[in-house]
């Protein structure tokens, strides 16, 4: 029934073929011009987990005390000192121009011209205090003197004036819409403002400028990610080589790649149809998804080419082909889409929108690579010449491959694998969740933004690098000694915590507050039991200071960390969980998280929650698949085992490389499955068909790889030389995947090769 079901598809095909390829062309043109308007787009909430308790905390409390979508601005005087006339103008200049930046929210810009930055001191008559630039400042000698005594006073040095005071601060919260327009902030737009009303305007011989946030970051990203599109250049020019030496045939080269790139831009004009744009994250799916097309390509112009020679005329050979290739190419296809669908299950929107992407790609390719390249191929009058002896040679070497489904290597082979696993699963063990290294994960060491980052870090005592615990009560429960004390309390034990360089809550403050109002003596920096005294010391912190909200009912702790590498985050997190079980209380509770750090935890947090269930889904979908494909549990074992050992190895080359699983690798061991199962389902559609005919199992293998083989290696190596390229890119999260894929690509193939015909010559040992 399936079988003439699909000989009426093909039939009905190949006579309307002026027809179909007609409706190709157009759909290409309406889907070409969808593509003409897609954007690059990135945004600070895709890349949080929205629904993680951490992130509910975080959205809860944001408006009230900023978000983790900051910005950080230092400038710097390379000769070392900022007290002087030209470091002052500048920095009021570039105070003012990030103040009305669209997209700042004016009420959280800080810095030492801000009215709220304040120094308190103690006199004869109790406390006296200002701003710490006076409303009658001017840059002459005695005024930066009053100045720098106010910035002692204020307690600044280290949050917004560097500790060797060679550098100033300005910091900023983003909104997340752009209150000109009302749309969502375009963060690249925004990161390139930064980068010309700043950094360009400013930055001189003496005055070098530091900036640092998510939106900065996604912004050099995208920059980056620009460099992509010569990495595409240079992997068509890699397979078009490939391909052409293994069809000797420019016309045979140009039709695989000319479908490849109509599934691309069918692609990307359906990313615009469904609304979405293109994440600098996700820039890299459109080449995948080339990629996949000329490696099916290449198995139909194969495919045409073997029938060519045992004399059909190219119409039929084209024919014919489609009709074979159509079900296990389709089955390969539809694997490789739900496989990457399953990433939909992850809940952070970055990974969620490359899922989209990367299943609307493949699945295209069913149409342009399985229905399209054929009907065009079938209009060419191909010949070819056939070389017995050269045959002959290919073949004995196929002959010499096949041996691996004889027992006797079969049983070495396995047992090498077994091996191979078992290393390989001991070392996956140690794979860490989260980033393993300072600064931008995304972006080279060596890159701008580290640079600046760890400029920032080696000069002010807080960066970005800060996790803020809420903490829930009443109304006034600051004004209660008891409530202070258990704040004090946590913040003092999470100050001890490795990890943590420095700590601030209302409960630290309203100490020195108390000491103070008693002569500065050290000894009276307690929390005072009297509520009088305490309201008192409660009394001199304003609520912009970001340490209480307006009726005194939520109080975060801030913790700065020296970094947010996963070993860092994962310490400190357990901790602060481990005493709020302790501490917390029905008037009193102690939620995570808030600030960037706690935004990495929630995701670090999400990423490994989905590890799981994300491969069960991926390794279930393909399992269904190819049951339904092969309606046979040792065919569909047979092509499994082989992915599932390499998946380990992959995750085992992860911690020997120093790679963390996080949002931009997590996919890559989804998409490594999808595309590797193309080799075995090709493979085995070949064996299973010839088992069925009463051949013995290296028979039935010699065949396939007679039929199939040279397809299966040539897509395996072009796949893998094509992703090498990104070795060289400015995007450290290319580079990792470009290793990772370049590994899954070449051993999937290798696997399909060597292993999944030692599994078969036991699976089918009474053939």
């Amino acid at each position: 029934m399936f079988n003439r079901g699909l000989l009426a598809f093909e039939n009905f095909l190949f006579k309307q073929r002026a027809f179909v390829i007609a409706v190709f062309i157009l759909l290409t043109l309406v889907l070409g011009f969808f593509a003409s308007q897609l954007k690059m787009d990135a945004a600070f909430i895709k890349n949080i987990p929205l629904n993680h308790s951490y992130m509910q905390t975080y959205l809860k409390h944001q408006k009230q005390f900023g978000g983790a979508n900051n910005i950080m601005v230092a400038i710097e005087d390379s000769r070392g000192d900022i007290f002087n006339e030209t470091f002052f103008d500048t920095l009021k200049q570039i105070h003012d121009q990030l103040f009305f930046i669209p997209g700042v929210n004016r009420a959280q810009v800080q810095s030492i011209f801000s009215p709220s930055t304040r120094f308190t001191e103690v006199v004869e008559d109790g406390f006296a205090g200002g701003p710490v630039i006076p409303a009658d400042f001017t840059t002459t000698e005695a005024g930066l003197t009053v100045v720098r005594n106010n910035i002692d006073k204020a307690g600044i040095v280290g949050r917004l004036i560097a500790e060797d005071y060679s550098a100033a601060m300005v910091k900023a919260q983003l909104l997340d819409f752009d209150p000109q327009t009302g749309e969502p902030l375009d963060t690249l737009k925004f990161a390139k403002q930064l980068e010309q009303q700043l950094r360009q305007q400013f930055e001189n011989e003496h005055i070098k400028v530091h900036i640092i946030g998510f939106a900065k970051m996604a912004g050099d990203i995208a920059d980056g990610a620009k460099g992509v599109l010569l990495f595409f250049v240079i992997a068509i020019a890699i397979t078009a080589i490939m391909v052409y030496l293994f069809s000797k045939s420019i016309l045979l080269t140009a039709l695989p790649l000319a479908c490849s790139l109509i599934a691309v831009i069918w692609q990307l004009g359906l990313l615009t149809v469904v609304g979405f744009g293109l994440d600098p994250m996700s820039i890299l799916v459109p080449f995948l998804v080339f990629a996949i097309g000329v490696s099916h390509g290449v198995q139909m112009i194969n495919a045409v080419r073997k029938k060519v020679i045992s004399g059909l005329t190219t119409y039929q050979a084209a024919s014919a082909a489609c009709l074979s290739l159509l079900v296990p190419g389709g089955v390969a296809l539809l694997s490789d889409t739900v496989g990457f669908m399953t990433l939909l299950t992850i809940d952070i929107g970055i990974i969620r929108e490359l899922a989209i992407s990367a299943s609307l790609g493949v699945a295209v390719i069913i149409f342009t690579n399985l229905i399209l390249l054929p009907l065009l191929l079938s209009y060419c009058n191909l010949s070819f010449s056939v070389n017995t002896a050269a045959e002959d040679k290919v073949n004995k070497r196929w002959y010499r491959l096949s041996l691996f489904a004889t027992p006797k290597c079969a049983v070495i082979i396995l047992v090498l694998s077994a091996l191979i696993y078992g290393f390989g699963l001991q070392q996956s063990a140690n794979m860490k969740i989260g980033d393993l290294q300072g600064g931008a994960p995304a972006l080279h060491h060596d890159s701008r933004y580290n640079i600046d980052t760890f400029y920032i870090a080696d000069n002010f005592s807080i960066t970005t690098d800060v996790i803020s615990i809420i903490v829930e009560a009443f109304p006034e429960a600051c004004t209660y000694h008891h409530v202070l004390s258990k704040i004090d309390d946590m913040e003092w034990q999470l100050a001890n915590v490795a990890g943590v360089t420095s700590t601030a809550s209302l409960a630290s403050v309203a100490k020195r507050v108390n000491a103070g109002f008693n002569e500065g003596n050290p000894k009276w920096t307690v929390l005072p039991k009297n509520t009088a005294s305490l309201v008192q010391a409660v009394g001199r912190v304003p609520t912009t200071s970001g340490l209480l909200n307006n009726d005194c009912s939520v109080m975060p702790i801030y913790l700065f960390l020296t970094d947010h590498k996963a070993e860092t985050i994962e310490t400190v997190v357990a901790e602060v969980k481990r005493l709020a079980t302790v501490m917390n209380d029905e008037q009193l509770k102690f939620k995570l998280a808030s600030g960037p750090v706690g935004v990495m935890a929630a995701t670090n947090e999400a990423v490994a929650k989905a590890q799981v269930p994300m491969m069960l889904y991926v390794y279930g979908a393909v399992f269904l698949l190819c049951l339904v494909s092969f309606r046979s549990l040792k065919a569909t074992i047979a092509v499994i085992l082989p992915l599932y050992i390499v998946s380990t190895l992959a995750q085992a080359l992860m911690t020997y490389l120093n790679i963390g699983l996080a949002v931009s690798t997590l996919p890559v061991i989804a998409l490594g499955v999808g595309i590797g199962v193309d080799y075995g389902i090709y493979i085995l559609s070949t064996m299973v068909m010839k088992l069925r005919q009463g051949q013995g199992v290296q028979q039935a293998y010699y065949e396939a790889l007679v039929e199939r083989g040279s397809a299966v290696i040539l897509t395996g190596l072009t796949l893998a030389i094509g992703v090498s390229t990104w070795f060289f890119s400015a995007l450290k999260f290319q580079m990792d995947m470009g290793i990772l894929l370049t590994f899954m690509f070449l051993v999937n193939m290798l696997a399909a090769i060597i292993i999944l015909p030692a599994i078969a010559t036991f699976l089918w040992r009474k053939s």
